[in-house]
């Protein structure tokens, strides 16, 4: 059975006060899998008290707990999430061109500050109901979480470009297969940050990386080119526990994937923006120096 590690060798990246984990997921007893997603993660439920001892362990303060593909479009176990972690978590939820305005106040009310776009399998809303969610979430002041084969960009640009909410693209650009620092697909993620609302998440890099750890140099070069080229709109997060892992064997240290990571920032006042300030613009959370904490 897979057994999540929750602690072991400190970071040597020396994570700042109000660090906010921007991509992860969390799961509470009662809410089983729905038909069209994926079955719930492999061995224990991965559950706050398991999170939390993450947390401890790398030095995250705020979290944002993005709907598990499992749950499809049904965002119980989401708000459970919330209201057992407290004011330190928001969540990225799942609506659809159906969601009334009683029910988007209901979910802002329990934490959700964005929606989720998967357009990839198991997703719930994939890319067609891309201009229905975001005039919804624009309305009520949400941003979008949107995820697609990124070697697609292109296709797809025109579409993102009009959007009227604050979005992250999701998971290093997921599958840029074979993109460059220098590729088509990069100028068009430098375009969409330049016309003001498109952010560049830094999560789950084994999941698009061909080269592999530890250094996953492919995404590593795009990812530093962002980064150089816009540090204001570069977010984090952990990606736990790591869905994808089936096997003790490809179960990722957390405490080397986040150095890593976080290595391909250019220097300290990138990362304090990347894992501070530019998730509360994104995700509209209140300044950490604000609550005095």
């Amino acid at each position: 059975m897979l057994v999540r590690t929750l602690s072991g060798t400190p970071l040597k990246t020396k994570l700042p006060k109000g660090t906010v984990d921007t991509q992860m997921h969390m799961y509470l007893p009662g809410y089983p899998s729905l038909p069209g997603g994926p079955a719930l993660p492999v061995g224990a439920l991965p559950d706050a008290d398991q999170y939390r001892q993450l947390m401890r362990w790398l030095g995250i303060d705020r979290v944002v707990i993005t709907q598990g593909n499992a749950h499809q479009r049904d965002n119980s176990n989401l708000v459970a999430c919330l209201a057992e972690m407290g004011d330190i978590a928001r969540g990225v939820g799942v609506i659809d061109a159906t969601t009334s305005d009683a029910e988007m106040e209901r979910l802002s009310a329990a934490g959700i500050v964005g929606a989720r776009i998967m357009d990839l399998p198991g997703g719930a809303v994939n890319l067609g109901e891309l201009e229905a969610v975001d005039a919804k979430a624009a309305a009520h002041g949400w941003m979008l979480a949107v995820q697609f084969d990124g070697s697609d960009i292109l296709d797809h640009e025109a579409r993102l470009a009009k959007l009227k909410s604050r979005w992250v693209l999701d998971h290093h650009g997921k599958f840029f297969a074979g993109v460059t620092p220098e590729s088509p697909q990069i100028a068009a993620v430098k375009r969409l940050i330049d016309a003001g609302r498109c952010w560049f998440k830094f999560a789950g890099v084994y999941e698009s990386s061909k080269a592999g750890g530890p250094d996953y140099a492919d995404v590593a070069a795009f990812s530093r080119e962002i980064a150089k080229y816009a540090p204001e709109r570069i977010v984090w997060g952990t990606n736990w526990p790591h869905n994808l892992a089936r096997e003790q064997a490809d179960y990722p240290d957390d405490a080397a994937l986040t150095d890593t990571v976080l290595g391909w920032l250019p220097d300290e006042a990138a990362r304090h923006r990347a894992l501070v300030k530019n998730p509360e613009e994104l995700y509209g959370l209140p300044e950490w120096e604000a609550g005095g904490k």
